[in-house]
């Protein structure tokens, strides 16, 4: 059970860090276009090497093909464009490395408490069996790198919502809706679950944004991608609407 366990967790966190690869744009100077893009880890045990590979494996991101590299020293860091800082490194180990590209565009992303404290972007959680991620904009944009916006819009979907008041809610009737595309990587991995989310629609019956109130976030992104361009029967008003979408494929 321990080692199936440690699989999925592997499966989890490698395919966090293919989305998060693919949501990020580094400077031109930094990535070039047709460069291979490097994701190194700090103290990456074998297991989590070839799960990692095997999630990459014959995919690109853009113009860029993935190499993974195994990082087992603060000054292999260079050449990597994204770090995952196992927690295993230690606090020493971490802080080192993240000095050495203080100044450069590499996408820092840990597993431990308190790395967005140390300077870190992109933090893995273990919560409740479940694993939720946090993000620093403030050492994105020191380090020039920006997310798409739907990863920001993911991981305040992390934290623990419960619908606004602000608006009253309000039948609306849909006009019109397309289905949310089930995600390769979550079709691969079995998830399944229910998203909810609490969007604003415009008068004009248009979705004016989504907020995130539960959901895996690997299937989060997908339902918030469909349902801002569903369309709702005009109103005299803004009004909010609750959705539940449940992927159970």
């Amino acid at each position: 059970m321990g080692q199936a366990q440690t699989a999925s967790e592997y499966q989890l966190k490698a395919a966090y860090l293919y989305n998060f690869a693919k949501s990020a744009e580094w400077p031109e100077l930094s990535l070039p276009s047709g460069a291979p893009l490097v994701i190194g880890v700090l103290d990456g045990d074998d297991e989590f090497i070839d799960t990692l590979r095997n999630t990459v494996s014959g995919k690109n991101v853009g113009s860029h093909s993935i190499a993974i590299r195994r990082v087992d020293r603060p000054e292999g860091i260079g050449s990597c464009h994204l770090i995952f800082f196992r927690s295993s490194a230690g606090r020493k180990r971490t802080e080192a490395a993240m000095a050495r590209v203080a100044t450069t565009s590499v996408l820092l992303v840990g597993e431990d408490e308190g790395f967005l404290q140390q300077g870190g972007m992109i933090n893995l959680i273990l919560k409740s069996g479940k694993i939720r991620f946090e993000v620093d904009r403030v050492s994105l944009e020191r380090a020039n790198i920006h997310l798409r916006p739907e990863l920001f819009m993911l991981a305040l979907g992390n934290q623990e919502r419960k619908p606004s008041d602000t608006l009253k809610e309000e039948p609306r009737r849909l006009t019109l809706s397309t289905s949310p595309e089930y995600p390769e990587i979550a079709r691969r991995m079995n998830l399944t679950g229910a998203v909810q989310l609490e969007i604003l629609v415009r008068r004009d019956g248009t979705v004016k944004k989504a907020r995130v109130i539960g959901g895996h976030p690997l299937l989060v992104a997908a339902v918030v991608k469909a349902v801002m361009g569903w369309r709702y029967e005009p109103a005299a008003k803004d009004s909010q609407v609750a959705v539940r979408f449940v992927f159970d494929p």
